[in-house]
């Protein structure tokens, strides 16, 4: 009962040999092209732990509340009114720049999903905890303490594209 399967033995025709040799030398070039774009990719600077920044990150945040309400208007990564600030021991030394930077930052907020957005304008600038903005939210602690550092990490990059923030060499 337990017969071994039997299949004809089918002769290789010319073209088929023809068509199996074509499809061999598509497949080695596209390996080729792939093995030389590799080189490109691998030349790419690895990206720097961005980790390490969130702290500026978060006075650069705080600078841009101070220098907003000098301008005389509000932060618009807020969308209720401000109560609380906090003023950076760096001096804007004119009014253009204070109007300039204001608008380098808002720009790269902009840039940023709306929950990174609400997320970094309760914890960094109106000073809520993690376990406040989570149910201001509608969110658990644990996604907040995991998003967070993630969205301040999003925000450096965005501020390291603008080149507001540089990264010591």
């Amino acid at each position: 009962m337990s017969a071994a399967l039997q299949l004809p033995m089918v002769w290789e025709t010319s073209t088929a040999r023809a068509v199996w040799q074509i499809e061999r030398r598509r497949r080695e070039e596209r390996h080729a092209a792939q093995v030389e774009a590799k080189p490109a990719r691998a030349l790419k600077k690895p990206p720097a732990s961005l980790a390490f920044y969130r702290k500026h990150t978060e006075s650069l945040l705080r600078r841009y509340l101070y220098a907003s309400m000098q301008v005389g208007r509000a932060p618009s990564i807020l969308s209720d009114p401000v109560s609380r600030g906090w003023a950076s021991s760096r001096p804007i030394r004119t009014f253009e720049d204070a109007v300039i930077f204001v608008l380098d930052i808002e720009k790269c907020l902009s840039r940023l999903s709306l929950l990174d957005r609400q997320m970094l304008g309760r914890v960094v600038l109106q000073e809520y905890t993690q376990v406040e903005v989570a149910s201001l939210l509608g969110m658990g602690v644990r996604t907040i303490s995991y998003k967070f550092p993630l969205a301040l990490d999003r925000l450096t990059e965005k501020l390291l594209e603008a080149g507001l923030l540089v990264l010591p060499r």
